[in-house]
């Protein structure tokens, strides 16, 4: 049996689940079809704008704009900053997005750079932003830090680091991809996680579990200067109908879902530390997310996950990745709505398993 098809006839812990493709745009057309949804038109249409509108008013900002990608969104709001400030300089973290996984698209298509601040395995704080020498145009900040196991500032932490940005005149960008998941860890509303920051972009195909789509948020001007750059950058798609209506529909949901979520991202972890040759980061989790690192090499990682799918029909993680410490690796685990539906005592049994079949 090949790996793709072994990972379908298992259950997973990681994210939302399965659902084939013919389920989940059914879904979208059944709910569009009671909703009487029309396509909008480049981003003009009741749903999106109603859907824009509801968002803004969650976050607390007077305009939004839904756009394909967070890749897209958060470089424009970059280069608009930049552009007002007449500096072509920012900051941000050195695990942010823009900096690992998009080629540093923010230097080569909107010639910027980037001073990259705080350590790698911690959130930016305002101590690391007042080591920077030079001045920048806006500051990049994401909530939670992803790459350290998805890490919060704690909330004095947080409005220091704002205030500092204030200080040194530069615009605060809230990178928010997984903003949704950080209500129930401050036990504050998005509005007031959001206050501060000039700008935020969101996304709703991580917690929301959504097809892909993003939103910016800001002052109407930025949002309308915004909705150029997307359309300079070929975002701007005759229709995102499918894509908004795939997030507005399960939108209130998902959200309504994060604190069990949290809950039971605590309970799994807890779990998980408990086997021999297993840790996670942070302990506990601050969000539904968080890293397991494994006394395994890669190859046996992965073997053995393959191995125990094969036994238990339980697919205990998608990718390892190996870390500083020789024969150790890490995977990531988002606590979705597929690990509401597996059992301590699975999951248990799975990685206790999958720490013992390597030695066979």
């Amino acid at each position: 049996m090949s790996q793709n098809d072994l990972r379908a006839s298992s259950r997973v812990i990681h994210g939302h689940g399965h659902e084939s493709v013919a389920e989940n745009l059914g879904r979208i057309a059944e709910w569009c079809r009671d909703a009487g949804v029309a396509f909008d038109a480049y981003g003009n249409g009741d749903l999106i704008q109603r859907f824009e509108a509801e968002v803004a008013e969650l976050l607390g900002y007077p305009a939004a704009r839904f756009m394909p990608s967070g890749t897209l969104a958060q470089q424009a709001a970059l280069r608009i900053w930049a552009e007002r400030a007449g500096i072509n300089h920012v900051a941000m973290h050195p695990t942010a997005h823009l900096e690992l996984h998009e080629q540093r698209g923010y230097s080569h298509l909107y010639g910027l750079k980037a001073t990259l601040v705080g350590p790698i395995d911690r959130p930016m704080l305002a101590d690391h932003l007042a080591e920077v020498p030079e001045q920048v145009a806006a500051v990049l900040i994401e909530l939670p830090t992803r790459e350290a196991g998805g890490l919060l500032p704690s909330w004095d932490e947080l409005e220091a680091i704002k205030k500092a940005g204030r200080d040194r005149e530069a615009r605060l960008h809230l990178d928010g991809a997984r903003l949704w998941e950080c209500g129930p860890a401050y036990e504050r509303s998005y509005a007031e996680i959001c206050d501060g920051f000039d700008s935020v972009y969101v996304s709703f195909y991580k917690g929301i579990g959504a097809l892909p789509g993003a939103m910016l948020l800001g002052p109407e001007d930025f949002v309308a200067e915004a909705a150029v750059w997307q359309r300079r950058s070929g975002g701007n798609l005759y229709t995102l109908t499918p894509n908004v209506a795939s997030a507005a529909m399960q939108f209130e949901e998902r959200l309504a879902r994060m604190p069990e979520l949290l809950e039971r991202a605590r309970v799994v972890a807890e779990v998980l530390a408990a086997i021999d040759g297993i840790s996670v980061k942070p302990d506990p989790p601050q969000v539904n997310m968080f890293h397991v690192f494994f006394d395994l090499d890669v190859e046996a990682a992965l073997g053995a996950r393959n191995r125990v799918a094969e036994e238990l029909r339980l697919w205990t993680f998608g990718w390892v990745v190996p870390v500083d410490v020789p024969d150790t690796c890490r995977t990531e685990i988002y606590i979705g709505e597929a690990a509401m539906e597996v059992s301590d005592t699975d999951i248990d049994q799975a990685f206790r398993l999958l720490m013992s079949t390597h030695r066979d």
